[in-house]
């Protein structure tokens, strides 16, 4: 698939999603690249250790985040897309939920929307993605509707989505109330001429399950995924990792590479992380292990 000007070859490699988060309460590295001058020496470092897109966010999506507003989240974000754009060549994606937020970084150089309720929360969305003709990530998302979607446009009720139905009775169907959620957001992306060559899914690890839901998950990716698209991993550094090893969010380096071992190993073509060359690494030897057994 294209982003930007970049080919991606999904069918055979996993490449790494870079996270700059420009907000001051991200859960791992919020405040630090509020300034734009950080932004960009972060940014050069993390193409230096071999970062493939890099994901730009201005509003913490953690649980028990602060919304902020419209105006808010683009003064955060539009100026550092418009820098990184003007400095450097990599793909920028644009994580946000929001279309007129997501049609004004587009016009700042973004290439990508990662859209973590899976274009099913504002209904202008789809169209905004179909018009500039970038690529979307498709996330899933069991959180319940609150006060912080459609704030484009109040009046609007979103397009649906959120809590579907996929808890119900623990992990019993988890798998598949995430496939048919993920298909609901692929029908709205179509529907709007999103060209199927455009999509990106993602199981959203941490958004909406508990604990032991996101340990199912991790040990059905391979179950998950289907060949009709590529899919992302979005794993780094969440609870899920320092519940499982009794650890901080600064101690989960390696639990985090082992998710994204197992995306690897189970055809992922993307994984979002924060810890650029660590995660580059482990992706080069699973290939080789992969490229062995071909």
């Amino acid at each position: 698939m294209k982003i930007g000007k970049r080919e991606f070859n999904t069918d055979g490699h996993c490449y790494i999603m870079g996270i700059l988060n420009v907000t001051p309460d991200s859960f791992y590295d919020g405040g630090r690249y509020m300034d734009k001058d950080a932004c960009l020496k972060r940014v050069e470092a993390m193409i230096a250790e071999g970062c493939d897109i890099l994901d730009i966010g201005g509003e913490s999506t953690r649980p028990g985040h602060a919304c902020i507003s419209v105006a808010e989240e683009m003064e955060r974000t539009v100026p550092v897309i418009e820098s990184v754009r003007q400095h450097f060549e990599l793909p920028i994606s644009l994580d946000t939920y929001h279309a007129c937020v997501a049609e004004a970084g587009i016009r700042a150089g973004a290439d990508m929307i990662n859209d973590i309720w899976g274009l099913r929360h504002d209904a202008e969305m789809a169209a905004v993605i179909a018009r500039e003709q970038v690529a979307c990530c498709l996330m899933h998302n069991g959180r319940p509707v609150d006060g912080c979607n459609n704030r484009c446009h109040p009046e609007n009720a979103g397009s649906g989505g959120g809590n579907d139905g996929s808890r119900t009775n623990a992990n019993h169907d988890l798998i598949v109330g995430i496939k048919n959620s993920l298909t609901a957001s692929v029908t709205v992306a179509r529907a709007a001429g999103i060209a199927e060559g455009r999509i990106v899914l993602d199981p959203g690890i941490g958004f909406g399950k508990n604990y032991e839901e996101n340990l199912h998950i991790l040990a059905h990716l391979t179950e998950l995924k289907s060949p009709d698209f590529p899919w992302l991993l979005g794993a780094s550094r969440k609870s899920v990792i320092g519940e499982a090893l009794g650890l901080s969010v600064e101690e989960r380096l390696e639990g985090s590479i082992v998710t994204t071992v197992m995306a690897v190993m189970a055809g992922f073509s993307f994984v979002r992380v924060h810890d650029i060359a660590a995660h580059k690494r482990a992706v080069k030897m699973c290939e080789a292990v992969n490229n062995e057994k071909i």
